[in-house]
């Protein structure tokens, strides 16, 4: 294994707790920074390009027919392949924190529609789900089983915010442990169903889980309610057959007492737990390797990395699965120094880079730390979860760097677009204008031409409109296009008038022939 510490040359002020890191045939991509993203990134989605211990962050783009993706922090998130044999796969993401600190109930689907050696194209779905809806939550953990030919999303954990009715102004902000309930979503219909199984009895946030096939293995994790990390193991194994589905729990000897740990994958059945915390204020410096064979798990200690000075200091520390056997780790900058970053930043690799094994393990681990701003000391409360999916150890394609001046498509999509000569948006906050900014973009499409994106702000379109806008496929024209768009309408076809007759003219309520030189007269009026 090796520790070697990065730089990071550009963005490094959105590289915070709270981030999340996704695997896409070898290529890394960043999402879910505190706050919008600057200028250099419309869609908060960058490529995270490590070469010689430097970190560029590329921007990617998203197709037209996508979605608004909110820049989520702390969410769920797992990979999806329709089948085991399948070699594509999407990133399934829910839940986390908005950027105003209220939970998310919604899942994603995000997948790759383009690819060339310069950008990167992502498609984004919202999925729809109905039955027992899961609650608005983060530090949980979702992930996909495959039973029979078929597939399932299992959601587990998470801590959400106390009910409304028993919130008040100075615990608004109060977390909660989610009921130990266990979810099975099905992608495919939208459908969601609550399982109850007598062996979970505490809400656990912040666990490490493994799915293989038809089996989830959950270990660790934090009960905030009991204020403990109990040393469990849950085996749970889900059948899909015509039928209802059967979901069984097994408690397993052998459990570790952690929280927040970050999980790689070294090969086919092997993994790395890395990081974490034993108590609330003590990281877990010991690393174990896992290994699932025949259907069993092992779990046993390995020799730690060398740790630098910093890291074995810091009271806290973050990151994410990069795959390929590699974590990537965050601790707070030294305060003491004039000049200081705010984070320092390392990559821990545990596999070399040949290793090419063909997946069917797919797992999800949370990690935390505290979320600068938001509290003091480190806090369970703000502990997050990250995906540690890696389903592909694929070779590092050659992409291009980051370039400040390759920005020249921004207009494409996006909230930092100048959408009008008027556009008063302002490109380095984010800042809700609508209360509907979280569900769907404050922005609205302009149907004339090619169309376009312009910000309902800009446009001065009320909420109610907005809404009405975004809920149906009505068309809309900006304010530059709305004549241009009134001028392309039909008009009205307007019948002649008719005139009478010039036969034989008299004079009204008389019964005389009028005389030539009055016809004449009249003849030169009516002409």
């Amino acid at each position: 294994m090796s520790l070697q510490m990065v730089t990071v040359s550009n963005n490094i002020a959105l590289i915070q707790p709270g981030f999340s890191l996704m695997n896409f045939d070898g290529q890394v991509f960043f999402f879910g920074q505190k706050g919008w993203p600057k200028r250099s990134c419309p869609t908060g989605v960058f490529h995270l390009d490590v070469k010689h211990n430097h970190v560029k962050l590329k921007p990617t783009i998203f197709s037209k027919d996508s979605c608004y993706l909110p820049p989520l922090r702390y969410p769920a998130t797992c990979t999806f392949k329709g089948s085991l044999e399948s070699e594509k796969h999407q990133y399934i993401i829910h839940g986390g924190k908005t950027p105003n600190n209220e939970l998310s109930d919604k899942i994603y689907v995000m997948s790759i529609v383009c690819k060339n050696n310069k950008r990167v194209t992502f498609r984004c779905t919202e999925k729809d789900l109905v039955g027992d809806v899961p609650e608005a939550r983060y530090g949980h953990s979702i992930n996909v089983v495959y039973s029979r030919g078929k597939s399932m999303g299992v959601l587990f954990g998470g801590r959400s915010y106390m009910p409304s009715t028993h919130r008040t102004t100075e615990k608004w902000n109060s977390v909660t442990d989610c009921l130990p309930h266990v979810f099975l979503v099905d992608f495919e219909f939208g459908c969601a169903t609550s399982y109850i199984l007598p062996e979970l009895q505490d809400g656990l946030s912040f666990h490490v889980s493994i799915a293989k096939n038809d089996t989830i293995y959950i270990l660790g994790g934090h009960s905030l309610a009991n204020n403990i990390r109990p040393a469990n193991l849950y085996r749970i194994r889900v059948d899909l057959p015509l039928g209802s589905p059967a979901v069984n729990c097994t408690v397993l000897p052998g459990g570790i007492s952690v929280s927040s740990a970050i999980l790689t994958q070294t090969n086919k059945d092997e993994f790395v737990i890395v990081g974490g915390y034993q108590l609330e204020n003590q990281k877990r410096m010991i690393c174990n390797i896992i290994s699932l064979e025949d259907n069993k798990i092992e779990i046993r200690e390995m020799e730690t990395p060398d740790w630098t000075p910093d890291i074995k200091h810091s009271k806290i520390w973050f990151g994410s699965n990069m795959g390929n056997g590699t974590v990537f780790l965050g601790i707070p900058g030294d305060n003491k120094q004039v000049v200081s970053e705010a984070f320092y930043f390392y990559t821990l690799k545990y596999a070399e880079d040949d290793t090419n094994e063909e997946q069917t393990t797919f797992t999800n681990s949370q990690t935390s730390t505290e979320d600068p701003g938001d509290s003091t000391p480190f806090e369970d409360s703000e502990e997050f979860c990250f995906s540690a999916e890696a389903n592909s150890f694929d070779g590092d394609d050659e992409f291009d760097t980051y370039n400040e001046d390759d920005e020249e498509d921004e207009s494409e999509t996006g909230y930092w677009i100048t959408c009008c000569p008027t556009c008063d948006v302002d490109i380095n906050t984010w800042v809700p204008f609508y209360s509907t900014e979280l569900n769907k973009p404050a922005m609205i499409y302009c149907s004339h031409g090619d169309g376009h994106w312009v910000h309902a702000q800009c446009m001065d379109l009320a909420e109610r409109t907005l809404i009405h806008l975004s809920a149906g496929s009505n068309k809309y024209y900006c304010n530059e296009h709305v004549e241009i768009a009134r001028a392309l309408h039909t008009p009205q076809r307007v019948l002649p008038l008719k005139k009478p007759p010039m036969k034989s003219l008299r004079k009204k309520g008389s019964g005389k022939i009028l005389t030539p030189a009055k016809k004449s007269f009249l003849r030169r009026l009516f002409d």
